[in-house]
């Protein structure tokens, strides 16, 4: 039982204002982040989310005149809260006692519109519940860094947060990712695989074990030495794999990779380092050593908070909550920093300050200042639903959120 008994009133209010604020369309799961406002426990979620999603699947077959008309009959039940406004930060899950939150960009390029609603969003939360917040500058693909953009992302996200953003760079924490690795090695959870991608891939379809799998941890140490080592393996020959369950009724969770050879020169520390982390090892390891306790992520990355979770639970941590982010749409806006980089270079904009591109530096030089965007990303809120932004209406909002 709840500490404080949930109504189906109490769900369906919130189901209801979920729904009038995302045309007439409500999220389960956004429903379930409200109830903790009304005192449920967290350890109640299995028990209450069959109720939710009966009373969603009800709300989301009604018009939205009705939802309308029926939350205002219900929002007076809703006892402990009332329904939030528009604007209004929800509340985070266990955040009394304060927040640790991050947003990691790739180092491919500066921070645009998406990374400063993101950034603002987290920031937010951040100054709600007086907590810390970090930008962690991701440049473990040699390949993909634009060594311009580490000074760029530290003055921007120090320039939308008022300089209350901690700056890290995952190329400094190369120690941990190894300490880490060997870890999972030693408990047996993670292998080196030498075998060709098509090869393994071909086995893992068929929930099958590569050769690899099967090695001892003292065989693994040795080919983990082999990875490390200049005269070993070479680039492509061997990756690191976290040991899963070859059963997942899901091929992209069986045995995933962790770390890799990649030999190209990094612009930042060079030829230092011969195997990189891959994002899930990075980003759980990086989550750990920080102490994160709530992330909000794109909902593209689920399958990457799952494979996360299943590091954490071997590595006998506790993951921090998630919440996941809709996929924002933005007509008439494009976002690639790589095609705008090719774009600069070929003379088409000026620069990254180009009054025609929607990066954040060129926001800030045409007079738009932190606070819009903090009100945006409220209005904008955390939610699952995707959203369809047209460039002219997106502006409008911006400029009245900028007076």
């Amino acid at each position: 039982m709840p500490k404080k008994e949930i109504t189906d009133d109490q769900i369906k209010a919130y189901a209801l204002k979920n729904a009038v604020e995302h045309e007439g369309k409500a999220v389960d799961k956004s429903v379930l982040n409200s109830l903790f406002n009304e005192g449920l426990d967290k350890k109640d979620i299995l028990s209450v989310m069959p109720r939710i999603a009966v009373i969603v699947s009800e709300v989301n077959k009604m018009g939205l005149e009705l939802q309308e008309n029926m939350l205002k009959e219900l929002e007076k039940n809703v006892s402990h809260r009332k329904v939030k406004q528009e604007g209004e930060l929800p509340e985070l899950p266990n955040a009394k006692k304060g927040v640790v939150m991050r947003i990691a960009p790739s180092v491919s390029g500066p921070l645009h519109l998406p990374h400063a609603i993101n950034l603002s969003l987290n920031y937010n939360f951040v100054k709600k519940y007086k907590g810390k917040l970090y930008v962690r500058i991701e440049d473990t693909n040699p390949e993909t860094v634009y060594k311009p953009a580490y000074k760029m992302i530290e003055d921007e996200a120090k320039w939308l947060t008022k300089n209350k953003a901690k700056i890290v760079i995952q190329s400094d924490n190369m120690k941990n990712y190894y300490k880490y690795a060997e870890n999972l090695i030693k408990k047996n959870k993670a292998y080196v695989c030498t075998c060709s991608a098509e090869d393994f891939r071909k086995l893992i379809i068929k929930s099958k074990a590569c050769e690899c799998r099967n090695l001892d941890v003292k065989e693994n140490m040795g080919k983990w030495e082999k990875m490390l080592d200049k005269k070993g393996f070479k680039k492509g020959r061997a990756v690191l794999r976290f040991k899963a369950d070859l059963n997942d009724k899901n091929p992209a969770m069986r045995d995933f990779p962790l770390a890799r050879i990649n030999t190209t020169k990094h612009p930042r520390v060079g030829n230092k380092y011969r195997v990189w982390p891959l994002m899930n090892l990075a980003v759980t390891v990086d989550d750990i050593e920080m102490k994160m306790t709530h992330v909000i992520r794109g909902k593209d990355h689920k399958d990457n908070a799952k494979r996360q979770e299943m590091m954490y639970k071997v590595l006998g941590k506790k993951p921090p909550w998630t919440g996941f982010l809709g996929m924002l749409n933005f007509k008439g806006m494009a976002f690639s920093t790589r095609q705008m980089k090719a774009d600069i270079q070929a003379g088409k904009y000026k620069g990254w300050e180009d009054p025609r591109l929607d990066t954040v530096a060129s926001l800030r030089k045409r007079g738009y200042n932190p606070e819009a965007f903090w009100k945006l990303a409220a209005h904008i809120g955390l939610s699952e639903v995707d959203k369809v932004i047209d460039k002219k209406d997106f502006f409008e909002i911006l400029d009245k959120f900028n007076k």
